[in-house]
């Protein structure tokens, strides 16, 4: 195997500071392939798992955007307690010089090895004669470092204008749309439902303006896209929560497409684009109410989407 510059880190979202790290990294080196080292699952849930963070994205979703971002190949260390207790020159021995790396480019803060008792001095000092460290700054939003905290903590208020910011597009939730209770179609308002898994970080309860597209090549009534037709992407009124007017109890993402009634998306792998948080969630007295409410706010999607 050739020589090949390496990049370390978790990449949760993979956000602009992250893309940042692998571009400064192929600039330093642009003649060498470009290695992401990634960890599954978030090392915080298997070492505290009551305090481990929601997180941005799947790991198929994760590697197609460090692949996007530029990355020629993607490793997944299995992040076990047995692989925690590696001293940091464990892990440089047996996850980083197998890599055969000139080069490693991790963020300033950047710690490794059992108890996170590595930086990137410690790095450094390991690495010697075989391979360069360096290290970036975190890159910032205003007055803002940009990292996977900020972003969570801004969907979990439901500021997803805010988390688009930091993520340098709009935040994503995909999933298989699954059958509901079929009340949004006897409304008026057919909706694609997704389950909400525990582990992924999603908006907080309420409504918003986005969009949804499908994932599996096929058009809104499942059949095959013609050849160099795009993918669709459509407007939507998306509401998270558990639909407290009718005592729900399972958290789902749920998304009306605006002024469509005709599509075929049972099963199919879908991801919805959140822009704009319209409201909070509400409990309504009765499905009058309820539909003047819903009415009203596909008005406003309308205008948010310019649709």
């Amino acid at each position: 195997m050739s020589e090949t510059v390496v990049v370390i880190g978790n990449f949760d979202g993979v956000h602009p500071g992250h893309v940042e790290v692998l571009a400064e990294a192929h600039a330093r080196r642009p003649d060498l392939p470009l290695v992401v080292v990634t960890f599954w699952p978030h090392p915080v849930s298997v070492l505290r798992p009551e305090v481990g963070p929601m997180l941005l994205t799947g790991l198929d979703e994760r590697i197609a955007l460090l692949r996007q971002a530029g990355a020629d190949r993607v490793e997944v260390i299995d992040f076990t307690p047995a692989f925690a207790q590696h001293t940091p020159q464990e892990f440089v021995e047996q996850v980083l010089l197998p890599l055969r790396p000139a080069l490693i480019v991790v963020g300033e803060n950047f710690r490794f090895g059992h108890r996170a008792s590595g930086n990137v001095q410690t790095l450094r000092e390991l690495g010697a004669g075989h391979f360069e460290v360096e290290a970036l700054r975190l890159v910032r939003f205003g007055d803002e470092e940009t990292c996977s905290t900020v972003i969570r903590q801004a969907l979990a208020s439901g500021d997803v204008a805010h988390a688009r910011e930091h993520l340098g597009r709009p935040f994503r939730f995909s999933g298989v749309v699954t059958h509901g209770d079929h009340r949004g179609r006897e409304l008026g308002f057919p909706t694609a439902n997704l389950p909400v898994p525990s582990l992924l970080a999603c908006p907080a309860d309420g409504v918003y303006a986005g969009w949804l597209s499908r994932l599996d090549g096929l058009d809104a009534h499942g059949d095959p896209l013609l050849a160099g037709e795009s993918p669709a992407q459509w407007p939507a009124a998306i509401s998270v929560g558990t639909n407290p007017t009718f005592d729900g109890v399972q958290r789902r993402v749920e998304s009306y497409v605006l002024d469509r009634s005709d599509l075929e998306l049972y099963g199919a792998p879908v991801a919805v684009d959140f822009i704009t948080r319209i409201r909070g969630q509400v409990r309504f007295e009765g499905i009058e109410a309820l539909i003047e409410q819903m009415t009203d706010d596909v008005r406003r999607c309308h205008q948010i989407l310019n649709t």
